[in-house]
């Protein structure tokens, strides 16, 4: 088994999220919408426990490989016991679909407050980020046969 850690900045998904609530808000054609809708720093109090409910849920998920969790500064980080023949190419890709869980999560959280007609698309999004990370962590490569001069 090898350490592996998984890295997201907590001010990086807020943005994110800012982004896609304020997009989704703007294409709605209820003028009250935008103001409904997007996230603005007023809603932090509640986006930062969505926040640690994203924590929870990722850590509920994951508890066959974490070995230990930290949220240091705004940095989030994962630390996962793998396999020690687990594809270690597959981290970054494991890196983008946890910061797509915890902007997917907390949307769906959000939405349920403020857009209930798309938080279950965003909740089903996240849960898929979390199916795709479970499979690249179980996903060992190849033995390879060892060549001998």
């Amino acid at each position: 088994m090898n350490e592996h850690v998984l890295k997201i900045k907590k001010e990086d998904v807020y943005n994110e999220v800012a982004k896609t609530t304020s997009y989704t808000g703007a294409k709605m054609e209820d003028d009250a919408a935008y103001e409904r809708i997007f996230t603005t720093e007023e809603d932090k109090t509640m986006l930062e426990r969505f926040w640690n409910e994203s924590k929870n849920a990722i850590c509920n998920s994951m508890k066959k490989f974490l070995s230990d969790e930290q949220e240091e500064d705004g940095n989030y980080t994962l630390t996962l016991e793998l396999s020690a023949s687990f594809d270690e190419s597959l981290l970054e890709s494991m890196e983008r679909s946890l910061f797509s869980f915890f902007v997917m999560n907390i949307t769906a959280k959000w939405y349920t407050l403020a857009n209930k007609q798309e938080a279950t698309d965003y909740a089903a999004g996240a849960a898929a980020n979390v199916e795709d990370i479970m499979r690249k962590a179980f996903f060992k490569k190849k033995p390879k046969r060892p060549t001998y001069n």
